[in-house]
């Protein structure tokens, strides 16, 4: 062995420290971290803080309910398949969408948008297309 490899103490008294208020305030995340060892006299930046935490898996824990879009609720009004036995036989034949989520100031909105069309929808959009060119 050419060098005896050293360890970095201040990488492992930071850490250390972390790994302390996290014990601690486990609801700290990076930035109350960090801002808590610069606090405590540890001159590190806040990457290297998110770095450490990484490597010793720390993760803040919140107490937030996780929003669960996937099951439904009972009290809302299930649709049946509107093309049970329809041959979809060629292309814009039938045009469908779904729901579209978006986080806006904080608060949650859903919007669903239902269309569901046939033949005769895409002959309304051919006829108003043609009119609109027209």
């Amino acid at each position: 062995m050419y060098y005896k490899p050293r360890t970095n103490n201040t990488k492992q008294a930071i850490k250390n420290h972390s790994t302390q208020v996290f014990e601690q305030i486990p609801i700290y995340g990076e930035k109350k971290v960090h801002q808590q060892l610069l606090e405590d006299g540890f001159k590190v930046s806040l990457n290297t803080v998110a770095r450490y935490r990484q490597e010793l898996s720390l993760k803040a824990v919140l107490a937030v309910k996780q929003v669960n879009t996937t099951i439904p609720i009972k009290a809302h009004k299930k649709y049946s398949y509107k093309l049970q036995g329809l041959n979809i036989s060629h292309a814009n034949h039938v045009w469908s969408t779904d729901i579209t989520t978006s986080k806006s100031q904080a608060v949650w909105s859903i919007w669903q948008q239902s269309l569901i069309g046939t033949q005769k929808l895409c002959y309304h959009i051919e006829y108003l297309i043609l009119w609109i060119h027209s």
